[in-house]
This record gives structure tokens, C-alpha cells and sequence, in this order.
């Protein structure tokens, strides 16, 4: 998954980053390489305020003229996905963990986005909530 950022270049010479999208996500760098690497770094982080607030995460809309694509890994993108779904249906970590048979504990692991979670064990979850992970390469 890809989100549009505007890098805008400052009187400094450095850059600040902002996202459309996800207006959580702001951060600068002293230069357009440090810039994109932080523009990850804050897409990342803010994806925390939508998962501890438990809120759907807004899905990028297509660039506009003058913005750069920054990359949200796929690990978190298929934990995103998971999220949206929780919120639209409505369903608790611990529905979710009946649903998965598992302990509430692990629903917790695998929403949290610090935490390495395995392909499959996302794949189960979506499938619990009437959804599929489909993977492709292009």
C-alpha cells in the first residue's frame, strides 16, 4: 500500500513531509533522502493513533501532481486491513479471539504492529470476519 505525501522544501534547505490521507503523519528531514525515510517512519507511527484508537484507517487515495509515493510495509498493511474490518463490523479482540480459538492475549499480539506476526495467523483472522487475504505478485 502506497500513500500520496507532499514533500515541501524549506527556507533551510530541509524538507517537511505531510500526508493527505493520514494527517496524523507529519515529520521533516534535513534533506529529500532523510525526508523519505522519515515520511515512513511517520506513516508507520501514525498507523499506532488509528489502532489505539481503534479507528478505521483511511485507505490512500490516488497521488495528485507534484506528490511522492511512500510505502506502508505489507505486514502492516494486511494488520490495517484486520483493523478496518474489527471497526466496520463491530467486533471486540476478544469476539474475534472466540471466533479464531485462541486467548484474547494473542488477538492483542496480532493487532499490535510492534509485533512480527505470521502471514497465516492474519490470513485466519481475516477469515474470521468474512474476509480473505489474497496475495499476488506483479
Amino acid at each position: 500500500m502506497f500513500y500520496p505525501a507532499t514533500f515541501t522544501l524549506e527556507e533551510n534547505g530541509g524538507y517537511t513531509v505531510s500526508f493527505r490521507d493520514i494527517p496524523e503523519a507529519l515529520t521533516c528531514g534535513d534533506n529529500l533522502d532523510d525526508a523519505k525515510e522519515m515520511a515512513q517512519d511517520a506513516l508507520i507511527t501514525a498507523m499506532d493513533f488509528y489502532f489505539e484508537d481503534r479507528r478505521s484507517v483511511p485507505m490512500p487515495s490516488k497521488p495528485r501532481k507534484g506528490e511522492e509515493l511512500v510505502e506502508l510495509p505489507d505486514s502492516i498493511f494486511a494488520k490495517v486491513l484486520l483493523l478496518n474490518e474489527l471497526v466496520k463490523q463491530d467486533i471486540s479482540n476478544a469476539d474475534l479471539a472466540r471466533r479464531i480459538f485462541v486467548k484474547p492475549q494473542e488477538v492483542q499480539r496480532i493487532v499490535d504492529l510492534s509485533h512480527n506476526t505470521k502471514i497465516d495467523t492474519l490470513s485466519k483472522a481475516l477469515s474470521a470476519v468474512g474476509k480473505r487475504l489474497i496475495l499476488s505478485v506483479a
